[in-house]
């Protein structure tokens, strides 16, 4: 043996060893996240907290409560939900309304920002916290402080909140609610869960006793049963001495309730619902297979496991999916798999659903059984399980690039899971690592033989179907409960095969074109944006970032779009860009694509907007190629596929043929003829034969009539790249598109709103409930500046209505205002204000929305409103000039509105500018009482809260 090859086999060996003493220990335990500071009070209270620099000057805070509905007693139905309110309206530390007010201040939205929840086993409370003034963190934290054992909760602070819940009530109230009500007890199996619905029953929210309220309180917001949560820009030291600050005073009660983990009894005898309802959207059926615990992982080979159970997940919903794109297809959407149940600890279920389409419940049924069925006999193919592991390594690997740019709001949730379920928490880095080396180890063997385990080879024992009562054919009986689970039993019967998965190639495109060039650079310095001509004439904007880790943005656009074809074309033209994309492009259908750009972070669409052409796309760094070839065979390479095409039509149809028995969308429609006058070019939500009547030769040939030429498009890249790098895939992807002649001109349809004074009233649905809309528009000069006036009147009024029609009148629980300023196709503006209330208080909303108004009218805006709006668009521009999007939205305006770029450096400036004459003088100008449509939506006459058909 010669030195050399000596030297190589020490060196194998070498690593050989290395390599064994790294393998993971699938015995051991998983570390925690070195980055989190976790710690318990000596009175049981957890905290949380985590150093994370974006946004700058913001600290996230969440106070949670391991407490929700189900701890309530029979006298206490939804009372944790109005508890959750009092935390707003009177403290220790704030008088009512003093809260709000104060972090308006600062530049805190209500709503938005500042907002709580409240489930069946908790309650969580969320306050992001500007940090740019000294005292705003302590102030925070003593708010956190004041809900956790301050709140007054006076007899009267409590009456008056109850028609601020009851209106919250009325507004989820409809379809989906009656649905919930019938299905949560079938879910809750008898488990306490079944009667413990968050918002309560009418009767508890107006008559349960002030002392019930209370009473919770004292049980249990306590601190064992509590954790906060510091996210953001803080020294955690300093973080940490807060917390103790503020929360080692809370003290236990004397005699604690225990707190009970319920469970849910396991799936007993075969039961079955059909739920059918005159206002259902859409027709669903799910059978759910079993129902389990689990404790959570502990161990790297827990981890493992859990590494196994999603690649499961993937390798079902690819199944599913494909099913959804033959010629006729068995039904609209499908999943199946393993997921939490949305109550109780460590809860599961194995289920499959199907939004039934044109085929019907039974042949729903059926595939959902069968493809469970092929699954436990058969497993999967080796390409899908490459698949499912590259897609899985893919998303660790942008989870580790990007952590040191994610958003502080996006953290908390992991804490809050901990905190409520226990099980490790090793932090991305860690688990990515772990799972680099254990996917590669995971076999198509044992994921088949997790799907043996997880599928049960016996028939379902809970079937639920929702649908609309016309989806019953005429002559025909409703399926019942009997007739559901005869059908599983029968579909069950049914033979499966094996199916035979084919290979793909690895890569998008197995050919390069011949490059093209770039004739010219020229960088602005003040904004940091190099534009780029290409030597075809196409030009591209780049804007490198390091706001979002390995994430690039890519938009291109030019003027064009659906109004600038023919008003004879308007439906053949208007499902074009949605037809091209199920066919796929190139020699892949969709499927195919999900499997070829597996790994990929990658997103791309090709569309016609009213007035741009739009091709738009989004990837990781490493996957900008991939996004460019995409791309580049949508316009030189578009796919034909008449059974897609035909399985778009079937899916689309079915999607919306029961979209008008929602009396929100009826409204919606009515509404939009109504201000518009039935202009005949208005683009409606499409009906059934809308979808039925597209021709596949003619949608594709007007879409290639603009889309197979890339003239006039600008491209613009914002994100994590190198124009150095970025370069020679723009020469060789942008630069060799075709250019063939095409309009680049915007066309105006004409439409516009109603001249003078419209009030209509339109009756839909059975629940007691109602909505007023006014809409203000017309045509202006279009003057960027006076764009900031209107902006601001926007955000004033929308603070009155929440001062006023809600706290103050308690006629609304939520609604705002809306504004758009255009220049494009002509200058015009709009603002819209939605106000849900109940038909007995239409006349009260109408005239305190008019009172408000007039006073803004009259007097203009209160220095201390106007200061607070200001504050909160400022903080929103500080975190704003630090997003991708921001930027990509300014270049967009630039390219297709001449904007100034250097625009968005000066919006402060615009900010600060605006003064409370401008914004009195906008509500004259813009909130005109003589050019409006007002709207409002009352129930069917003689409608009841009606109920649904259950069986």
């Amino acid at each position: 043996m010669t030195k050399h090859l000596r030297l190589s086999a020490l060196l194998a060996g070498l690593l050989l060893a290395i390599s064994a003493v790294a393998a993971p220990v699938l015995t051991d335990r998983l570390p925690l996240d070195p980055n989190v500071k976790i710690g318990k009070l000596d009175n049981g209270l957890t905290y949380y907290i985590q150093k994370n620099a974006k946004p700058a000057q913001r600290v996230e805070l969440r106070l949670v409560v391991n407490a929700g509905a189900v701890q309530e007693d029979d006298d206490q139905r939804g009372m944790a939900h109005l508890l959750e309110h009092m935390a707003f309206n009177g403290s220790t530390h704030f008088k009512k309304h003093e809260l709000i007010a104060y972090l308006r201040s600062i530049g805190v939205r209500f709503g938005p920002d500042l907002n709580a929840s409240t489930g069946f086993d908790m309650t969580m409370y969320m306050l992001p916290i500007p940090t740019d003034k000294p005292g705003n963190l302590e102030q925070g934290m003593t708010v956190l402080e004041d809900w956790a054992h301050g709140l007054t909760l006076t007899d009267k602070d409590i009456d008056d909140e109850r028609q601020i819940v009851l209106e919250e009530k009325r507004l989820r109230s409809g379809y989906a609610q009656r649905s919930l009500a019938a299905i949560l007890p079938k879910l809750a199996n008898g488990s306490r869960y079944q009667d413990r619905l968050p918002i309560g029953t009418e009767d508890s929210i107006l008559h349960a006793k002030a002392d019930a309220v209370r009473r919770f309180y004292a049980d249990w917001y306590r601190p064992d049963l509590m954790a906060v949560i510091i996210v953001g820009d803080i020294d955690p030291v300093e973080a940490e001495n807060m917390v103790k600050r503020h929360f080692s005073g809370l003290k236990m009660p004397p005699k604690p309730r225990p707190h009970i983990a319920y469970q849910l009894p396991p799936l007993g005898a075969p039961d079955a619902l059909a739920f059918l309802d005159q206002e259902a959207p859409a027709n669903n059926v799910q059978l759910v297979y079993s129902t389990f615990g689990r404790q959570p992982g502990q161990t790297v080979g827990d981890l493992r496991d859990a590494l196994v159970r999603r690649m499961f997940s993937q390798l079902m919903a690819m199944r599913l999916g494909r099913l959804t794109q033959i010629a006729e297809p068995p039904f609209v959407a499908g999943t199946a798999g393993e997921s939490p149940i949305p109550f109780g600890l460590h809860q599961y279920s194995f289920s499959a659903s199907a939004t039934v389409g044109k085929a019907g419940v039974n042949a729903a049924i059926d595939t959902l059984v069968q493809e469970n069925a092929r699954a436990r006999q058969f497993g999967f193919s080796p390409y899908d399980l490459d698949v499912a592991k590259r897609n899985l390594l893919g998303s660790y690997d942008f989870a580790v690039k990007s952590r040191a740019t994610r958003d502080s709001a996006a953290i908390p949730g992991e804490f809050i899971r901990h905190f409520r379920t226990g099980g490790a928490m090793p932090g991305v880095d860690i688990e990515a690592g772990y799972a680099r080396d254990l996917v590669p180890t995971i076999t198509l063997d044992e994921v088949n033989a997790y799907a043996k385990t997880i599928i049960p080879a016996t028939a379902p024992k809970l079937v639920l179907y929702t649908a609309h009562t016309n989806s019953v054919a005429a002559g025909q009986a409703a399926p019942t409960g009997a007739d559901l689970l005869a059908r599983v039993d029968t579909a069950s019967k049914l033979p499966v095969a094996k199916l035979e998965e084919k290979a793909l190639p690895a890569n998008l495109m197995s050919y390069k074109p011949d490059p093209g060039s770039i004739t010219a650079q020229v960088e602005d310095k003040v904004t940091g944006v190099t534009t780029l001509t290409l030597s075809n004439g196409v030009k591209a904007l780049l804007k490198p970032t390091d706001f979002s880790k390995d994430m690039v943005q890519m938009l291109a656009v030019r003027p064009g779009g659906r109004y600038a074809y023919s008003d004879a074309e308007k439906s053949a033209v208007r499902f074009a860009s949605d037809v091209q994309k199920a066919m796929g492009v190139g020699s892949y259908s969709p499927s195919d694509l999900q499997r070829v750009l597996a790994g990929k972070g990658l997103a791309y669409n090709a569309a016609l907007g009213p007035y741009n052409d739009t091709l738009s796309g989004n990837s990781r760094s490493g996957d900008l190629e991939a996004v460019l070839q995409m791309n580049y065979l949508t316009i030189t390479n578009p796919r034909r596929d008449e059974n897609l095409f035909r399985s778009f039509v079937t899916r689309g149809a079915e999607a919306v043929r029961n979209r008008s028995a929602s009396p929100e969308a009826r409204f919606a429609e009515a509404r939009t003829r109504t201000v518009y006058g039935d202009h005949p070019l208005l683009e409606l939500p499409p009906r059934p034969e809308d979808f039925e009547k597209i021709n596949l030769d003619r949608s594709q040939n007007l879409l290639r009539a603009r889309l197979s030429s890339a003239r006039g498009m600008t491209f613009i890249f914002v994100g994590d790249f190198e124009i150095e790098a970025i370069k020679p895939l723009l020469a060789t992807y942008v630069a060799t598109l075709p250019v063939g002649d095409v309009s680049l001109a915007y066309k105006d349809p004409g439409i516009r709103q109603v001249p003078g004074v419209v009030r209509r009233e339109v009756k839909a649905g059975l629940e007691k409930k109602s909505t007023v809309i006014v809409d203000f528009g017309g045509d202006m000069t279009y003057s960027y500046p006076d764009s900031w006036s209107l902006g601001m009147l926007n955000d004033v009024l929308n603070l009155r209505i929440t001062d006023e029609l809600r706290e103050q009148q308690k006629l609304i629980y939520s609604g705002g205002s809306s504004v758009r300023y255009e220049k494009i196709p002509s200058g015009r503006y709009g603002a819209t204000i939605v106000l849900p209330t109940t038909p007995d208080k239409v006349t009260k909303v109408e005239a305190a929305l008019w009172g408000e108004i007039e006073k803004l009218q009259t007097d203009g805006p209160q220095a201390d409103d106007l200061n607070k709006v200001k504050q909160a668009r400022l903080q929103t521009y500080r975190r704003a000039l630090r997003e991708n999007g921001y930027w990509m939205n300014y270049l967009r305006l630039n390219v297709l509105e001449g904007l100034d770029p250097h625009e968005i450096l000066n919006i402060a400036k615009r900010i600060n500018g605006v003064t409370a004459d401008d914004v009195k003088a906008a509500a004259r100008r813009y909130l005109d009482r003589k050019n409006y449509v007002e709207m409002v939506l009352l129930p069917e006459d003689g409608a009841v809260a009606a109920v649904g058909k259950p069986d």
